[in-house]
């Protein structure tokens, strides 16, 4: 006699529970940290180099006032 065919996987190799769980925390909760890291690191470079312009901007008008009081 000849077993019954058991139904294939519709989609083999795709883990589910405890497996899912397992790659969640090995690769999306780093990801998401190294995102929001990037986030975070961008926004601080980008504030810096709007300060230095404004203090640019200052240091001119510090020089102009100081020329007139001549």
């Amino acid at each position: 006699m000849v077993p019954p065919l058991e139904p294939a996987p519709l989609f083999p190799g795709v883990p589910g529970g405890p497996e899912l769980f397992i790659v969640f925390v090995l690769f999306g909760i780093p990801l998401v940290l190294l995102l929001v890291g990037a986030v975070v690191l961008r926004g601080f470079l980008r504030g810096r180099s709007e300060d230095s312009g404004r203090v640019q901007e200052l240091e001119r008008r510090v020089e102009e006032l100081e020329r007139e009081d001549r």
